[in-house]
């Protein structure tokens, strides 16, 4: 590794909530110009060690070691971006904000322009390049990979001389994550340090000059990037390295009943003060038993269309049926049945859950809610659930904030399943995990398809691997499907350019990705 100056130290650092170690006696240094990158399953203690150089710490944390940062100001892009985001506030007014302050020194006649010029610059480097649009936008009206990129240009604009970078690739499809590689590259070009976080090994393998493997809250094995990855020495190294597993989904019965459809369907962003389409599908089907993968790069329409399914977007016209029937287009308006059967899990499970409950009563809570269950019953329903996705009752019987992504993500699948729903929506429910939860996730996923019970799964999705269990595939680009088709077809054969973009940028990050 070069020899760059150091910038930021941790020195036997250890983190203890309760009885639980969260690090443990962890060390490392970030130099100028290069990207150190932590892996490691969800809850093995990454994000708990990158928060430290920002002085952040778990509620009631005792704290031992020493955290020095000698390069100035610290940046953060966490994993959910929308939690750092104000939702009252339109992007562009939080970006103006900060570029303000940057500049406050300037005479007041030329403030203005360089406080413009520098959100340009920091949207531009994030590579938003439609930035001028969206920073008109609140922050829920953008896609999770949006809301990542502001995030950055929020750290940009700062001028940070170290970044931590926790999964900054989460959401993104291959040709946006390319990008986002290109861009830490840069940053590093002009002396940074980055601290990457992440899951994804192939973004890893291309950025990073060091890697540490976390487990538990210990570092296992660390050592230069192309030591740790091409020849790991630790088993639960080779176990992040190892390929996918992942089940194949059962294939619908030829004469599997339309269950939900889209008819003509316009949804719109209000963007100031003015209604603006952002998504047109003339017809999609799902019938019983199959597994429709919704596909796009950040940004193409994919959340809007899942929560148009769900009720969860209100404004738009044509329909979305249920059985034939005409579902309602505001979640509120639903009845209780139409609730229970179309459920949907978020892409951040941590956000759907209230911090302040167990998370066992809040699984059984839907029970109660759709479905008119007895307390005692839903709870004993909801264990059981809980159990079969892998989660213990001790486990589930604390608060949210005691779980890990991964966990949490298999809860919130419980409490969808709670409901017996006929379809169920699953959001970028992959993203942010390691590879190893990822494939358990995905597994578990096919095993519930598998069963025979006729359920029918939406998987919105950027990474084409993901979709490769589905029984079909559908591609967005612009709001647009662009093409729609059987599995093999779309994968082996696509028709569409993006398509085919999509898939040679995944091939060309897997090759990469081998030693």
């Amino acid at each position: 590794m070069r020899q760059n100056p150091v910038l930021a130290t941790v020195t036997g650092l250890t983190v203890e909530v309760g009885a639980k170690v969260l690090v443990d006696r962890v060390s490392l240094r970030l130099r100028a110009g290069t990207v150190t990158a932590l892996v490691g399953a969800s809850g093995s203690g990454k994000t708990t060690t990158g928060l430290a150089l920002l002085g952040e710490y778990p509620a009631g944390a005792l704290v031992s070691g020493e955290v020095s940062v000698d390069g100035g100001r610290v940046g953060h892009v966490p994993q959910h971006p929308s939690a750092v985001l104000n939702p009252a506030r339109r992007t562009g007014a939080l970006l103006h904000d900060m570029a303000r302050r940057q500049v406050r020194d300037l005479p007041r006649p030329l403030r203005r322009a360089a406080a413009r010029q520098r959100v340009a610059d920091a949207l531009a480097d994030a590579q938003l390049a439609d930035g001028e649009t969206l920073s008109r936008r609140r922050p829920h009206q953008l896609s999770g990979g949006q809301q990542q990129r502001v995030v950055l240009a929020q750290a940009l604009l700062l001028g940070a001389r170290v970044l931590v970078a926790d999964e900054p690739t989460t959401g993104q499809d291959a040709l946006t994550k390319r990008r986002v590689v290109d861009q830490l590259a840069a940053l590093t070009g002009r002396g940074i340090a980055v601290l990457l976080l992440s899951h994804d090994l192939d973004v890893v393998r291309e950025l990073a000059d060091e890697v540490l493997v976390m487990s538990g809250g210990r570092v296992v094995e660390e050592g230069p990037a192309h030591q740790v990855l091409d020849a790991p020495a630790h088993p639960w190294t080779r176990e992040l390295l190892a390929g996918p597993r992942t089940l194949p989904y059962a294939a619908p019965g030829s004469g599997g009943e339309e269950v939900l459809s889209v008819r003509q369907l316009i949804a719109r962003h209000r963007s100031g003060g003015v209604s603006v389409p952002v998504l047109g599908v003339d017809r999609l089907t799902l019938r019983r038993g199959e597994c429709l993968a919704v596909v796009g790069r950040s940004g193409s329409g994919k959340t809007t269309l899942a929560r148009c399914l769900a009720g969860l977007h209100r404004d738009h016209t044509g329909e979305v049926l249920l059985d034939g029937t005409a579902l309602p287009r505001s979640l509120r308006d639903r009845g209780r049945e139409q609730l229970a059967a179309v459920q949907y899990v978020f892409q951040d499970a941590r956000a759907a859950f209230d911090e302040h409950r167990p998370v066992l009563d809040q699984v059984a809570r839907t029970a109660v809610r759709l479905r008119g269950a007895g307390h005692g019953e839903a709870t004993e329903e909801a264990g059981r659930v809980l159990a079969g996705l892998g989660l213990d009752g001790a486990l589930v019987r604390r608060p949210p904030g005691r779980l890990s992504g991964g966990e949490l993500q298999r809860a919130a699948l419980a409490r969808a399943l709670l409901a017996r729903p006929r379809v169920l929506i699953c959001d970028e429910i992959t993203s942010g995990l390691d590879p190893v939860t990822r494939r358990s996730l995905l597994d578990l996923l096919a095993e519930l398809i598998r069963g025979g019970d006729g359920l029918s799964v939406v998987l919105i999705t950027h990474d084409l691997d993901t979709a490769a269990p589905a029984t079909r595939v559908a591609v967005l680009d612009g709001g647009e499907v662009v093409e729609e088709g059987p599995r093999e077809q779309i994968l082996t054969a696509p028709r569409h350019p993006l398509t085919a973009a999509l898939l040679g940028a995944s091939r060309r990050r897997g090759a990469a990705a081998r030693p």
